[in-house]
């Protein structure tokens, strides 16, 4: 072989090298049934090349077991060999597999404005540790985690700051962008408000920008999202449940958009309650706005109600809410799909954001916003109040 044909073989072999996709491995703490990774698989870019980046899930944890089961199904074919399903404190993450991605909606309960907001005094607040302790042994180029609104507030604010702290200087160092997104703005016909932490190895020199919202002012209803179009009868987790009579009358006087401290319901039907009156308590979805935020917890009056029928709303119609297409399969009972619906994140918005990610890798320029915060070294408004409500 000549020189000229040696060194057009070696341009050949460097340009394919080039080509080949870009798979990033993930790892997901606290996994929930997927939505994170549903939304991170359908997340696919591609550069003027032809390169493709794009998001592989090759490991999961989680504690509750149908909950794994959902995962595994779905997200693996029903595998469960890499979805562990066991407490965070046993995991010995030198022996999990190697990943470049790592996802964790560490659990909200102690930060959440609902409950009594524990922060770090509960006994979840202290969880996502261990998302540090999996960054520290495995250095991924990437993070995404992800929280309730009310992180910000728990222990006068001290938490917040701390996690932050504790994530930029997890394992080689990380550039991170804070953001509370707003996911009706991206598509999710739903008023569900999450901080969303990016955070990219520093020695890569990327930085993140907050996708710009593509819906805002533009909102997918909640008819919209359960009629268009109809669920199937026969669809799995579409369980219709049997109402008491009394809370069928109660709907009956419960206009859309309303729930129980409607002014126009009878005094018979009204619930004696002293002190804070939860806004979600029997509130019917309103047709023509995005539902509130779907929850998987609480007793009687918060698990959702359709506008129109006196009925609360099927498993299914909540996964439609949450974006979840009809084809994915929640195991296990009704509530406790229920509960596996109410803690996930929302597909489509994950996708949004993983793919504004593998843009930022990739070298693809897309629409972006400012975020609310940031730790100093990215493009935000310094320490502004980083939540609305």
């Amino acid at each position: 072989m000549s020189n000229e044909q040696r060194g057009q073989a070696n341009s050949k072999n460097f340009k394919n090298i080039m080509k080949q996709d870009e798979i990033f491995k993930l790892a997901e703490l606290f996994c929930g049934p997927g939505g994170l990774s549903l939304g991170a698989m359908t997340a696919v870019v591609s550069n003027p090349k032809g390169k493709i980046y794009k998001v592989k899930p090759v490991w999961a944890n989680d504690i509750d077991e149908d909950t794994c089961k959902t995962y595994a199904r779905n997200i693996h074919g029903g595998d469960l060999t890499n979805v562990v399903c066991a407490p965070v404190e046993t995991i010995d993450f030198k022996k999990v597999p190697a990943f470049d991605i790592l996802a964790f909606g560490f659990p909200c309960n102690d930060f959440s404005v609902v409950g009594k907001q524990k922060g770090f005094n509960g006994k979840y607040g202290p969880l996502y540790t261990y998302g540090v302790k999996a960054i520290d042994t495995h250095n991924p180029k990437w993070f995404i985690a992800e929280n309730v609104s009310g992180l910000q507030s728990a222990n006068n604010g001290s938490a917040f700051t701390k996690i932050l702290d504790d994530l930029e200087n997890a394992g080689q160092g990380y550039r991170l962008t804070a953001h509370l997104y707003k996911f009706e703005e991206y598509g999710v016909p739903q008023t569900r408000h999450r901080v969303v932490i990016i955070g990219i190895r520093k020695d890569l020199g990327l930085e993140f920008k907050v996708p710009a919202p593509t819906t805002a002012g533009n909102y997918i209803s909640a008819k919209t999202a359960i009629e268009n179009p109809p669920i199937p009868k026969n669809a799995p987790n579409h369980e219709i449940t049997a109402q008491a009579k009394i809370v069928v009358e109660r709907l009956k006087n419960i206009p859309p958009g309303e729930n129980v401290w409607y002014e126009g319901i009878p005094d018979h039907l009204k619930l004696n309650v002293k002190g804070a009156r939860m806004s979600q308590i029997y509130k019917r979805l309103h047709p023509d706005k995005p539902s509130y935020t779907i929850t998987g917890s609480g007793g009687g009056g918060t698990h959702g109600y359709h506008w129109s029928e006196n009925r609360a709303l099927t498993n299914r119609e909540r996964a439609r809410i949450q974006t979840f297409p009809d084809d994915f399969i929640f195991e296990g009972s009704k509530e406790s799909a229920r509960k596996q619906i109410g803690m996930a994140v929302p597909p489509k918005a994950a996708k949004v954001i993983v793919e504004a990610v593998l843009k930022t890798f990739a070298g693809i320029p897309y629409d972006w916003i400012y975020p609310k915060l940031t730790n100093g070294n990215g493009n935000g408004n310094g320490q502004n109040c980083l939540f609305e409500f």
